[in-house]
C-alpha cells in the first residue's frame, strides 16, 4: 500500500508537492475542478461546504482538460519525487447533461471520452468521479473534532429543491429561468449511470484508465429531493455488476461507508477489496451516522483504521491511501497541520504493518 495526498486545484504547487513528500507521501490525487470559484463559504484550503446555493460556479464547458496540461501536471508532480495517481471529479460544466439527461448529453459524453483518452495518454491511471445530481451537500462546519478543532458534519437532512442551473452542488448556468430541477426516480438515476458506464468503460479500457466511483456523501437515500446511488455498502455491488470490467472500479471512501445506516464498514472493505475493485482509498474517520455525523481526527472516530489496513493487506490491496480531508488544527496553517497529523499516523501504521 502507498501513502498519497489529495490536493485541490489551487494547491497544485511545488510547495505543496514538497509538503506531501516531506510528510511521507509518494503519490498525489489532484482535483482539477475549482470548487471555490464564485463562492466564499469557507477558507480555500479547507474542504468546500457551502449552503443551499452550492459551492460556487462550474468551469468553462468549452475548455476540456488537455493532454498537454495533464502531462505538465504529471511532470511537475514527478519533479518533486512523487507520482500522479489520479484526477478526482469531473467538472459539472463538462457533464451536467449526462447527470441530468439533458440535450447536450451526447456531446458531453464524447467530451468525457476525450478527457479519459487524454488521461491515458498523459500516463494518469485513475479518474475518480461521483455520479450524483445533488452532489456533496447538506454538510455543516463547526468545532466538532477533538479539542474543538474545526471539522465537517451533518445536522439533519437537506431536501430543499435544487434550483435550475445547478447540478452536483455547483452552478453550471447562472442565467437560467427560476425554478427547481425536477426530481427523478432512483431507477432513472441508475439508468443514467448505465448509459455513462456503457459509453465510458470501453474507452477507459483502451486508454488504460480506471473509472473510480465515490459513494454518496452524505449517504442518504435522497438529497435535495434527488435520489442517490450508493448510499448503502451493498449498492456498490450493483455498480460493479452493471458493467463488469477492470476499468469499472471504486473510489473507496471509508468515512462515507461508515456514515451509512446499514452494513458494516469492515465487511464492505473485505467484500470489495477481495474482488480487487478498489482503485484508491479515502482513509478518513468519522463518528455517528447520517443524518447526524462528525468527521474526526484519524485516530478518534468509530472506525478502527488499523483493522482496515489489516483487511486491505490480507486481500493484497497495493493502491494508494489518502486522508481525503481532516479536521483543521489551531495554528497558522490549519489544513497543513491537520494533514501532517493524519499522514504521520498513516505512515506509522503502514510501516508497522510491513514489519508484521
Amino acid at each position: 500500500m502507498k501513502l498519497g495526498l489529495g490536493l485541490y486545484r489551487h494547491m497544485l504547487t511545488r510547495e505543496n508537492f514538497q509538503f506531501a513528500r516531506q510528510a511521507g507521501a509518494t503519490h498525489i490525487v489532484a482535483h482539477l475542478v475549482d470548487y471555490f470559484k464564485g463562492g466564499a463559504h469557507n477558507p480555500r484550503d479547507n474542504q468546500p461546504t457551502g449552503g443551499e446555493c452550492g459551492w460556487g460556479l462550474a468551469g468553462d464547458p468549452d475548455k476540456l482538460w488537455t493532454f498537454e496540461e495533464l502531462l505538465e501536471l504529471r511532470r511537475a508532480v514527478e519533479a518533486e519525487g512523487l507520482t500522479l495517481e489520479a484526477i478526482e471529479n469531473f467538472d459539472p460544466a463538462h457533464w451536467h447533461d449526462v447527470l441530468l439527461d439533458g440535450p447536450k448529453k451526447g456531446r458531453q459524453l464524447e467530451n468525457l471520452k476525450s478527457i479519459i483518452r487524454n488521461l491515458g495518454q498523459a500516463g494518469i491511471p485513475i479518474m475518480g468521479y461521483n455520479f450524483s445530481i445533488a452532489g456533496v451537500c447538506g454538510r455543516t462546519q463547526s468545532p466538532y473534532a477533538r479539542g474543538n478543532a474545526m471539522s465537517v458534519g451533518m445536522e439533519g437532512p437537506l431536501d430543499v429543491p435544487m434550483p435550475n442551473g445547478m447540478v452536483w452542488n455547483m452552478v453550471y448556468d447562472p442565467d437560467v429561468p427560476p425554478g427547481a430541477v425536477p426530481a427523478i426516480t432512483s431507477e432513472e438515476l441508475w439508468k443514467r449511470l448505465g448509459v455513462f458506464l456503457e459509453a465510458l468503460v470501453p474507452v477507459a479500457e483502451q486508454a488504460g484508465v480506471k473509472l473510480a466511483l465515490h459513494p454518496d456523501d452524505p449517504p442518504l437515500p435522497t438529497m435535495r429531493g434527488q435520489p442517490r446511488l450508493v448510499y448503502q455498502p451493498r449498492l456498490y455491488q450493483r455498480v460493479i455488476d452493471l458493467k463488469p470490467s477492470p476499468a469499472n472500479a471504486l473510489e473507496f471512501c471509508l468515512g462515507s461507508l461508515a456514515e451509512m445506516t446499514e452494513g458494516d464498514v469492515y465487511e464492505a472493505v473485505e467484500q470489495y477489496s477481495r474482488q480487487n475493485k478498489l482503485a484508491y482509498v479515502h482513509f478518513r474517520n468519522v463518528t455517528g451516522k447520517v443524518p447526524a455525523y462528525r468527521e474526526t481526527f484519524i485516530d478518534d472516530g468509530d472506525i478502527d483504521m488499523v483493522r482496515i489496513l489489516h483487511i486491505l493487506k490480507r486481500n493484497k490491496f497495493e493502491g494508494v491511501l489518502i486522508p481525503d480531508h481532516t479536521p483543521q488544527m489551531s495554528c497558522s496553517a490549519p489544513w497543513h497541520a491537520g494533514m501532517a497529523f493524519a499522514m504521520g499516523y498513516m505512515r506509522a501504521a503502514l510501516q508497522h504493518l510491513e514489519k508484521e
